[in-house]
């Protein structure tokens, strides 16, 4: 028996094609919207696939036809998106929707938006739950406009439930920014020594693709009005994100720990890297969803890497993971800055 309609958009992505199967394994009969309309191999056959662009004015309304219990919207990004799923109310039965751990800001105001400030990085609680304080709503940031997303998706009410998850830092396959490339990039460069800022000890929680799936999946089973985190069962430092992926190749890498932040450029720095640690806290998705993570960050790397290393075959690094080039410049693999720096660091040793 099926437990309704459920519409994805934003289904060919990292999250979405997880998504798909996560709710057509739980009985619902899904649409798939993307804007080129794909498939994913691995969804049943069942999954209509449909091409939309949420952008174009009326667009999505009339593809929903009459018949949508549950829409899944992976890419809903501002203020005029949430405007777009509240206007929907009344067509369907709830929403599930993807915010993002960006919202948050600490006691003394600082927030993602703040971390290239002096002293700017947050000190948030750990771990760090629904309740605390965000960023303003508005159209500046990334943050400010999930936090806009959010406050006019929830002003809806028992009009239309929302479920919105906070995401943390996503990873596995599909990923356009993935952070796991520093670490896979560097092995098969044949590189035998890194250097990690920060005591190798920063934590950014990260969100496995089928952790988010599942959190989808329990959401449209159990429709609300909420704001949850997302993330995996574990937080794993950075020096120990760097020693598994290590073991998934076999192989051993030297590490040298700096303390404090990079000492010249961005040698030491990664995708994870900061002054305090972001550890987000799951106990109210356990106790609203009854959400169990599916997998461990470490059990689910092998995937990961193996997908990575494909995209990287005979490709330059820039042109398989063009957004990774612009979040994080050039400078993610200069390995003559941190060569130099090194044999620097070696001579004052002797």
């Amino acid at each position: 028996m099926s437990r309704g309609h459920a519409w994805v958009l934003g289904a060919t992505g990292q999250i979405g094609r997880a998504a798909v199967r996560a709710l057509t394994a739980d009985g619902w009969e899904v649409t798939a919207a993307s804007r080129g309309g794909g498939r994913d191999a691995t969804w049943d056959a069942g999954v209509r696939a449909v091409a939309l662009d949420r952008d174009e004015e009326g667009a999505l309304e009339k593809a929903l036809g009459d018949v949508c219990d549950v829409l899944v919207d992976m890419v809903a990004f501002d203020g005029a998106h949430a405007r777009q799923v509240t206007g929907l109310a009344g067509r369907i039965g709830s929403a599930v929707v993807i915010s993002s751990g960006a919202v948050y800001e600490d006691a003394c105001g600082r927030s993602f938006d703040t971390q290239a400030e002096p002293d700017g990085f947050p000190r948030y609680p750990v771990p760090l739950p629904e309740t605390c304080g965000t960023v303003a709503p508005g159209d500046a940031t990334y943050g400010t406009r999930k936090v806009l997303l959010e406050r006019e998706t929830l002003a809806a009410g028992e009009a239309l439930p929302v479920t919105l998850l906070r995401a943390g830092a996503v990873h596995g396959p599909y990923c356009r920014t993935p952070r796991e490339l520093y670490f896979v990039k560097r092995l098969l460069d044949g590189r035998r020594r890194r250097v990690l800022a920060h005591g190798g000890e920063s934590r950014f929680h990260p969100l496995h693709v089928s952790n988010a799936a599942e959190l989808i999946r329990l959401a449209a089973r159990k429709p609300g009005s909420r704001v949850l985190n997302a993330a995996d069962p574990e937080a794993p430092a950075v020096a120990e994100i760097a020693s598994a992926i290590d073991g998934v190749f076999g192989r051993g890498t030297e590490t040298v720990l700096i303390d404090g932040p990079a000492p010249e450029g961005q040698v030491g720095e990664t995708p994870w890297s900061g002054a305090h640690p972001v550890v987000y806290d799951m106990t109210a998705a356990g106790e609203q969803l009854g959400y169990r993570p599916v997998t461990g960050y470490v059990e689910s790397l092998p995937e990961t890497v193996e997908w990575l290393a494909g995209e990287l075959a005979g490709r330059d690094w820039r042109e398989a993971f063009p957004k990774m080039l612009r979040s994080y410049g050039e400078g993610l693999f200069d390995y003559a800055a941190e060569d130099a720096w090194l044999a620097a660091y070696d001579r004052g040793r002797r």
